[in-house]
Parts: structure tokens; sequence; C-alpha cells
């Protein structure tokens, strides 16, 4: 009867003695912040938040919002980031956290920023400082992503050599401050869409012969079928409403995130 009880119980119990020392990862607990900041005398009001159950310093990431300003949509993507273990701020381009209802409103707001690519950059290193003073944040681990009116953001701001280890742009534009290599120091991700009627063919092949002649690290992603901000659930909805030529495409979305959480793994690598 030992015998009996020994082949039966004896390997269930060390199933369940394996199964009970099994690490269990923490569920993230999301800690949301608005924070006010200033820069060249405007009110800026950033989006901050953290997993509040992990110890210690870890990255932080900027993340640049579209042309319609600071809005759910970068809200939501500094929430992911921060799932994957970095603190993330969507910063406020425009100031007082204004956003647009029109194309024609949005093109207003943005328009300083593609005349003076100074102002913009001003801007991202007031977010830049303001990150810095949570106690969260390794100050020597700092990265921004971007995205369309973004993307063109912290491409320029990396040519004009803001202190980023790397940037990423998701369906910006590739116009603007000519590549310098005494200046930049930022690794570079572009996730472009094959399809996007924004960005020409000649701006393309400008920007990588540009990045090229000086030697510059970065990775240039193509994804054949995807428009403009094909990364927005929203913009096949915005596209109708102000007839652009817009749509989201959401296996070019997925793609471009595994792309973008690969290049910052590899960026922030010991």
């Amino acid at each position: 009867m030992k015998n009996i009880f020994f082949y039966i119980i004896a390997p269930f119990a060390i199933i369940v003695a394996s199964i009970s020392f099994v690490p269990i990862k923490a569920k993230p607990m999301l800690k949301e912040e608005v924070v006010t900041y200033m820069a060249d005398g405007v009110a800026l009001k950033g989006f901050v938040v953290y997993d509040e159950s992990k110890p210690g310093k870890r990255p932080a990431i900027l993340v640049v919002h579209e042309w319609w300003g600071l809005n759910d949509y970068s809200k939501n993507r500094a929430r992911q980031l921060a799932g994957l273990g970095y603190i993330a701020m969507a910063i406020d381009m425009y100031g007082d956290g204004i956003t647009a209802s029109s194309p024609q409103k949005a093109q207003e707001l943005a328009a300083p920023f593609y005349k003076n690519p100074q102002l913009a950059k001003i801007r991202l290193v007031a977010a830049l400082n303001k990150v810095k003073e949570f106690k969260q944040t390794d100050v020597t681990n700092m990265a921004a992503i971007g995205y369309c009116f973004g993307g063109s953001i912290v491409l320029n701001c990396a040519k004009l050599g803001t202190n980023l280890k790397g940037v990423v742009s998701f369906h910006g534009g590739l116009t603007g401050v000519p590549a310098n290599r005494d200046l930049l120091k930022a690794k570079i991700l572009v996730c472009h869409g094959g399809n996007d009627k924004f960005v020409s063919e000649k701006d393309v092949a400008d920007f990588r012969h540009s990045l090229d002649s000086i030697g510059a690290d970065y990775i240039f992603k193509v994804y054949p079928d995807a428009t403009h901000a094909f990364t927005n659930p929203d913009a096949s909805k915005t596209g109708k409403q102000f007839n652009m030529p817009i749509e989201y495409n959401e296996a070019a979305d997925k793609a471009s995130w595994i792309e973008m959480k690969n290049f910052l793994t590899d960026l922030f690598k010991k």
C-alpha cells in the first residue's frame, strides 16, 4: 500500500510544488500624472505615466503627437510604453494642451514648427528636462518617438543635436533639417507607409541619401500597403470625414510597434 501511495501521490506532489514556485510577473500598476512645464514663455501640459510596481530607474521615452495635438491617441501610446517598463511622457508641442478639430486648424498650429525647427527643439528639450525630474527616470537613457507631425519633429530634433539615444518616426514627414555628422548622435528608426501620399519617393530618396552621406546609424522600414497615419485606429474615420488619403492598417501598426520595441531594447542594452 505504501508503494502504491508513493507512485501515485509523490509525482503529483512534485508537480504541485513546481507550479507553486513558478515566479508570477507583477501586473503593471500605471501611475499617471499631468505636468505643467515652460518653454519660451509658453505653458505646456504633458502627460507622464510609469509602472509604479516596478522598482528603480528606467529609460524615458517622449511621445510627440500628430498635428492634432496632445490627445488620447498619444496618451495611450505613452501608457503602452509604460507597460513595457519605461517612463513615458506624451508631450505638448502647442501649449496649454490645445488640440485641433480640423485639418485647417492643425496646419495652423503645426506650421511654426516646420518653419522654425529650433522652436521644436526648445520645446522638446523642455519636456526632456521635465521628465528628468522624476526619480524613476534614468537620465542616461532617453529617446523619443513621434507620429506624423511628431515623427518629423523627432527626426529634426535628432538632426539638430538633441541629447537623445534614439528616435522613432511613425509615418512622419522626411523633409526639413539636413543631416550633420557633427550634430546627429541619436540612432534612428523610420517606420514609413509605402502608400503615403504626403511623402514622395523623392523625399524618401533625399532623406536616405542625406543620412547615408554622413554615415548615420539608421533603420528605414517600409510597409508597402500602408498610408499616412497607418498606426492610428481612427485614421480611416478621419480620412473619410475630411477627404484625406489616410487609413488604419492593423498589420503595419503591429509590425511597426514590434520594430520599435526591438529598436529600444537594443538601444538601451547595458
